[in-house]
């Protein structure tokens, strides 16, 4: 490898490979190879136990649904909360670029200061740098967040078995199509709004059931989550094309474009594996809350074709689910 590519930043198997070949050669504490969204600090850790980090570089600013502001707050603390962790604490960095409107910067703020309301986190401590015009792209958000275990259970990959029960709280891909759309690229103008929201509300209703595992599926979609999941363990992932929830604006640009809608990111959703004699009850918890209405079981774990993924298809198929390769759409987060 002799530089990184754009599709490097995507989230599918080319950042997998960056990841492996580049960083980890340098960066190897344990905490850190266990590539979970957030890493579980030893012995509880003060104040909470639970601490992760993001950057946020999303084009436009502005998307239906959203914008940068709310997408760097809930992102950070969502990958606290599918380690079933309360958020507690953010830090917040901005990266401006010289000229950018005060009156932009001010809504952008604003969002922040809603979306943590609505997570419960709080941000107590900031940092701004400013860069020459041409250099930022407008705004980069970076953030860190502190967050308190709260699962009776861990939420650990090495937990989960054959039989256990896949689920999703709702319909999938709609972030990365909205901020494709709101881009005006292709000659596209569907009205899709973004799913970008804070998770803890609604993930903490099963934090007294058996939760293996719990992913949200940003870069890479469903797809890349799934096959992390399942990546060279004595289990597989089989999961039914007729449950996937996937709304009808979103197929229709993803057919027009030749995307996998498995592949495109979310921002509000969180990908649960739940014990068998659990499955019922946090579907009943998910459903009861305003984010998981329209949550469904989408599969199961089994013992057959361990370390992959499979989706039964519509037409009585199978066919295994890759990861993406590359970058279908940059930018999106």
């Amino acid at each position: 490898m002799d530089k990184v590519l754009l599709a490097h930043g995507g989230g599918g198997s080319k950042s997998a490979e960056l990841t492996r070949l580049v960083f980890q050669r340098f960066l190897r504490d344990p905490l850190l190879l266990a590539m979970d969204d957030a890493a579980v600090l030893p012995g509880g850790g003060p104040p909470g136990g639970v601490f992760t980090t993001d950057s946020f570089v999303v084009k436009p600013l502005f998307f239906p649904g959203g914008d940068i502001g709310r997408l760097a707050v809930c992102g950070t603390v969502n990958d606290m909360a599918v380690m079933g962790a309360e958020p507690l604490y953010l830090s917040i960095g901005f990266i401006i670029e010289e000229g950018f409107p005060v009156t932009a910067l001010e809504k952008i703020l604003a969002s922040i200061a809603r979306a943590c309301r609505e997570s419960g986190a709080r941000i107590v401590c900031a940092d701004t740098k400013v860069v020459e015009k041409g250099k930022a792209d407008g705004l980069f958000i970076n953030t860190s967040g502190i967050g308190r275990p709260a699962f009776k259970k861990p939420v650990s990959a090495a937990r989960v078995r054959p039989g256990d029960v896949v689920l999703i709280n709702g319909p999938i891909g709609m972030h990365g199509i909205s901020v494709l759309t709101a881009r005006g690229e292709f000659g596209l103008r569907a009205s899709i709004r973004s799913d970008v929201a804070p998770l803890w509300g609604l993930v903490k209703t099963c934090r007294a059931l058996d939760i293996p595992f719990m992913r949200d599926p940003t870069r890479g979609g469903l797809a890349q989550t799934l096959n992390e999941l399942a990546q060279a363990k004595r289990f597989g992932v089989r999961i039914e094309e007729s449950e996937l929830p996937i709304p009808k604006k979103v197929a229709a640009v993803c057919d027009l474009l030749g995307f996998d809608p498995l592949h495109v990111a979310n921002e509000g959703k969180v990908l649960m594996v739940a014990a068998r004699r659990d499955a019922d009850k946090a579907l009943r918890l998910l459903r009861g809350h305003p984010l998981g209405r329209r949550a469904r079981v989408i599969g199961a774990i089994t013992a057959e074709n361990p370390g992959c993924v499979v989706m039964a298809t519509k037409a009585g198929s199978e066919r295994i689910v890759m990861p993406p390769v590359g970058e279908i759409l940059p930018r999106i987060c």
